[in-house]
């Protein structure tokens, strides 16, 4: 892993903020509109709500990278850069609203989420940290097509500390828009899901994926 990976991973997760404000945002201001003790600031319950959701990422990406792992060999580690860096692009055209695709990914982990959802739904109003830590850490198995792009992304890496915190990077790229939006939803609202703010983000990760194809790996392959 090189200090790039993770510049990449927390750069993923700061172009993915509009996204974020769709699926996340909405708890977001939820938490901080929704605290009546004077005594208690909402930054935070935020805090600690990002917190566990970050943790949940790292969680994935350390069992996806570890899987990974066990199934590494020149021939699997050239498939899986190719998937990480095709879902990339995937996630750039999403994230510039060109093409949707990624939302059929989403449909993966509705069946998860099924089971995980009452659980969430019993932790509001959220009026402790425990309880603000125990509704992120759910919260971050919802079922996003930016994370499961990413999560690809990581589990390329095929190790598990790797993945792991490439995910934790992610998540904390994400974490600035997840603030403010809770504190100032509608001003961020406006810029991160301007359209210029979209295409841009969307040409950024679509670079990155082509970055990430292993080109010349697979002309080696086609030309053998």
């Amino acid at each position: 892993m090189t200090e790039l990976s993770i510049f990449y991973a927390v750069l993923l997760g700061l172009l993915g903020s509009a996204h974020c404000l769709g699926m996340c945002g909405g708890i977001s201001s939820a938490i901080a509109m929704g605290i009546n003790q004077p005594n208690r600031h909402p930054l935070v319950l935020l805090l600690s709500f990002n917190t566990g959701r970050v943790l949940s990422y790292a969680i994935a990406g350390g069992i996806l990278g570890g899987l990974g792992w066990l199934i590494e060999s020149p021939t699997t580690g050239l498939i899986m850069r190719s998937i990480a860096g095709l879902m990339l692009i995937l996630l750039g055209l999403y994230i510039a609203r060109w093409w949707q695709a990624v939302t059929y990914i989403e449909r993966l982990g509705k069946h998860l989420w099924k089971h995980l959802q009452p659980f969430s739904k019993q932790l509001l109003p959220v009026s402790s940290v425990p309880k603000a830590l125990l509704l992120g850490s759910i919260w971050g198995w919802l079922p996003c097509g930016l994370v499961y792009s990413t999560l690809i992304w990581s589990a390329s890496a095929a190790d598990w500390q790797t993945s792991a915190l490439l995910m934790g990077g992610f998540g904390l790229g994400t974490i600035p828009a997840m603030l403010v939006t809770g504190l100032l939803a509608r001003q961020l609202q406006g810029f991160l899901q301007h359209r210029i703010t979209q295409a841009v983000a969307g040409l950024c990760i679509i670079s990155f994926g082509i970055y990430t194809l292993p080109l010349s790996g697979l002309l080696q392959s086609f030309s053998a």
